[in-house]
């Protein structure tokens, strides 16, 4: 989770910081491909990364004395080729999509980064398969992820409203406690913006940027805390 925050973070701020600290507003296209992979990359991949931190959770509190047995290090190893290489393979395709797009009108981005749908934007062809790929299938991979996440928190909670202890209740509740808060600062912000772009036309540009921003610093910048 921190090497995908680190991604994120750094393939977008470092360039928006670049444009208000040093002028820098250009940026070359395979750059603007490659920052956009990153970000969309890095954004699929954390979904799935708290996905598996979500099982993870569910085998600590339902399984606590075989937890170790189950989840061995060759087990996370596998885990994380197994959430690494889909998201690398979904996220892969809007590259191409961009690359055979002739771009004939203003080749400004109202933008702190480039993403994949306001690249999109600015080119003379068809976009809709851009428009449907780059917002369908995302959407539908971090959705799944999210209801997966909430099967795996119903069936935790239960086992946790079982437990005889009161403390050992809070304790669990505890243990899960903070993986909620970040499943909620990076899914709530995240939603927003995607939805906003897709269906806000009457959403200003400026808000549009902002909102985009902020699920792009303040998941990483909180999760280590």
């Amino acid at each position: 989770l921190a090497m995908t925050d680190l991604i994120l973070s750094t393939a977008g701020v470092s360039k928006t910081l670049s444009i208000f600290w040093l002028g820098i507003q250009e940026i070359t296209f395979p750059g603007c491909l490659t920052q956009m992979f990153f970000l969309h990359f890095s954004f699929v991949l954390d979904s799935a990364i708290l996905m598996a931190m979500a099982f993870d959770r569910y085998v600590a509190i339902c399984s606590p004395l075989i937890y170790t047995t189950i989840l061995t290090p060759k087990t996370i190893i596998k885990i994380a080729v197994g959430v690494s290489f889909p998201s690398f393979c979904i996220i892969l395709p809007n590259v191409f999509l961009l690359t055979h797009l002739t771009f004939c009108r203003t080749r400004i981005i109202p933008h702190t980064y480039c993403e994949h749908i306001g690249v999109a934007r600015l080119a003379c062809a068809d976009i809709s398969i851009n428009i449907w790929y780059g917002f369908c299938v995302p959407i539908m991979t971090v959705i799944s992820d999210v209801i997966l996440i909430a099967v795996s928190y119903t069936i935790t909670l239960c086992t946790v409203f079982r437990l005889p202890s009161q403390d050992a209740r809070w304790k669990a509740l505890g243990t899960c406690g903070s993986h909620v808060c970040v499943i909620l600062m990076f899914y709530t912000p995240a939603f927003f913006s995607t939805l906003a772009h897709r269906f806000g036309r009457n959403i200003s540009h400026t808000f549009h940027a902002m909102f985009a921003n902020l699920y792009i610093v303040i998941p990483p910048a909180l999760n280590p805390i």
